[in-house]
């Protein structure tokens, strides 16, 4: 199947070439009729299999077969966890749009209000944003959302995980009754169904892959080590493969700052990014990771599915994550359109259940390596790992409302920043 086949505007086409890309991922081959269709969409697929691409490449579609008369409105809401995802959404509307006369916008927290309203005061198409900077303009006015057509929920149970359902809810509540919903989501948990419940009409399912499932093209492996000793285990394991490119998780910002600081007094260039820093010291950051001046960047989970680098070779969970899901999706960030990777995972005597939390999700055991010198001691006693499961009332997530404001909104915290990310061979 190509691309044409899908009933695709001359105008999208040419624009999907210039990107190197010329047949449809799967996601993208039952998505795309699917919205053309004018139906609702409850679609669940892995990380980097294009999924963006899907529900964007019809609207679009969509939009330019229907032209505005008079003044310009909003007829597209995309809502993004994270002003990560929010900025690459934003280019990929960009990119596969060039060769429409339809106008997009980006509004997140921790940046400048003014220039977005006038943004909106000159009208756009399609707008793209995180939640908290949203029901910000909503408070003051400054949008309308009366004309909306088709509202888009990308990485839903991401939003759920960060407390943004408040949020989700009164954003639905500005909206017309009568608009088509495109629900997209990495699994389809009992709270993304609660949700579709009560957003979807008669929605047609779409799954690609497993729910949990990690890719295929990522190898997987674990190293037992001491607490104490895992940045320098870290360390050597980056010296002894001459690894240029490493995505590091783990859990804390303090933790982040930390590692990236002992990092370059070993001698191994790395920078953090997480939700205390500006978005300027965020977005050079990444910046500086892609172009190869830093070795290592330091994220949060806040991180693990707004960052877009292409062909990322490995990922380390420094720490394991307190959710099992955030392993899949952090460990996404390699693997992706068709290349290998390499997620490593460095794991105490503290984190054997969230170990084995972890491989029940996979339904498999993570293979093991070990490396001689760094084996564990088996006299350190485990010590407590601080349980978010319980951190907002039994809802299965850590992070809550400060991992809300973090991300999204700006008004709480120090803004989370802009990782602008560029198409990618994938399909974003």
């Amino acid at each position: 199947m190509n691309f044409t086949s899908l009933g695709l505007s001359d105008a999208l086409l040419r624009a999907i070439a210039e990107q190197g890309y010329s047949e449809p991922t799967p996601i993208q081959q039952q998505a795309i009729p699917a919205v053309l269709a004018g139906e609702d969409i409850m679609a669940a697929a892995q990380t980097g299999t294009g999924k963006t691409a899907g529900f964007v490449l019809p609207v679009l579609q969509r939009l330019s077969a229907a032209p505005q008369t008079g003044r310009r409105r909003i007829r597209v809401l995309v809502l993004t966890p994270t002003r990560e995802l929010a900025a690459q959404v934003g280019e990929s509307v960009r990119a596969y749009g060039r060769y429409l006369p339809l106008k997009s916008t980006v509004i997140f927290g921790g940046v400048g209000i003014n220039p977005q309203i006038d943004q909106l005061r000159r009208g756009v198409d399609i707008l793209v944003a995180t939640p908290g900077r949203l029901l910000d303009h909503a408070g003051q006015g400054t949008l309308d959302l009366s004309g909306l057509q088709f509202l888009v929920l990308d990485e839903a149970d991401r939003m759920l995980d960060m407390g943004f359902i408040h949020d989700i809810r009164r954003v639905l509540a500005l909206l017309p009754a009568k608009r088509q919903n495109l629900l997209f989501s990495a699994t389809f948990s009992a709270d993304i169904k609660a949700l579709a419940e009560g957003l979807l009409n008669k929605p047609r399912m779409i799954a690609v892959a497993r729910s949990n499932a990690a890719s295929e093209q990522v190898e997987q492996v674990v190293y037992r080590v001491d607490r104490e000793r895992k940045r320098e285990l870290l360390a050597h394991l980056i010296a002894a493969g001459n690894w240029q490119q490493v995505l590091v998780f783990t859990r804390t910002k303090h933790g982040a700052n930390r590692l990236a600081q002992q990092l370059e007094r070993d001698g191994i260039g790395a920078a953090a990014i997480h939700g205390n820093k500006s978005q300027s010291a965020r977005t050079r950051a990444l910046a500086d990771f892609k172009a190869g001046q830093v070795r290592v960047l330091v994220a949060t989970d806040i991180a693990a599915r707004g960052l877009d680098i292409e062909q990322l070779p490995h990922v380390v969970n420094y720490e394991l994550p307190n959710v099992p899901e955030d392993y899949v999706h952090r460990i996404g960030r390699t693997g992706r359109a068709g290349n290998q990777g390499e997620a490593l995972s460095l794991v105490c005597v503290d984190e054997h259940k969230l170990l084995r939390d972890i491989e029940r999700l996979l339904k498999g055991p993570i293979p093991l390596r070990a490396v001689a010198g760094y084996e564990p001691d088996p006299s350190i006693a485990p010590e407590p790992i601080p349980d978010g499961r319980s951190a907002r009332g039994g809802q299965g997530r850590r992070g809550g409302q400060g991992q809300q404001r973090e991300a999204s909104s700006g008004r709480g915290g120090r803004p989370a920043g802009r990782g602008a990310a560029r198409p990618r061979k994938a399909m974003a």
